[in-house]
């Protein structure tokens, strides 16, 4: 949060991020979070949180759907580099997510996986009859906090270390426009209490 604060300040500090910052690290990798997010280009996580080579690792796919081969990687994140933190990071105007709220009738090749996987959250978002202008931006929110709940129940490594209070798993929105990664509330409030 501190390095999300500098970023959208315009003070970033650019933490190790020299060259010989990328040589020392060939040795291994110690990575303080996890951060889930989307593949979208305009969210350059170690920028948008003013992080450096080898703080954060980092899975991303389009609307942050996770499959099989997600949920190994945030495990081993956990398991071989003893991350304690998981973020799963939404984004505002998240093209994956207003297509899944547009619900097309015959997407392309697999780009249907990743409808199917938004399409409950964009269809809660539908029954809450919003204004159109807050749709998306819902559907977003929606959307991250569905993926923190399905981590924190994800047998049998993340749903013990986070029951257990060894891992938080949070959510969170970054605005585009502004630079603020906002956290949801919700997803901070419901953590075990030894975990706050």
């Amino acid at each position: 949060m501190y390095g999300n604060r500098r970023f959208t300040d315009n003070k970033s500090i650019r933490p190790r991020q020299t060259d010989a910052d990328l040589i020392n690290n060939k040795s291994g990798q110690a990575p303080f979070a996890t951060i889930v997010g989307c593949a979208d280009s305009r969210v350059p996580n170690e920028i948008i949180f003013d992080q450096g080579v080898g703080d954060l690792f980092i899975t991303r796919t389009a609307g942050q759907v996770m499959a099989e081969a997600s949920f190994g990687t945030i495990e081993f994140s956990v398991e071989a580099l003893k991350t304690k933190l998981i973020v799963v990071l939404g984004h505002e105007s998240c093209g994956a997510v207003d297509a899944a709220i547009k619900l097309p009738a015959n997407p392309p090749g697999h780009i249907v996986t990743l409808i199917n996987s938004i399409k409950p959250a964009a269809l809660r978002v539908k029954e809450m009859n919003l204004p159109e202008n807050q749709v998306l931006s819902a559907a977003v929110r929606e959307n991250v906090i569905e993926q923190v709940n399905m981590l924190r129940g994800l047998e049998p490594v993340l749903s013990r270390r986070y029951q257990s209070g060894e891992v938080v798993i949070v959510g969170a929105v970054y605005d585009i426009s502004t630079g603020y990664v906002n956290f949801i509330e919700e997803t901070i409030t419901s953590l075990p209490k030894y975990s706050k």
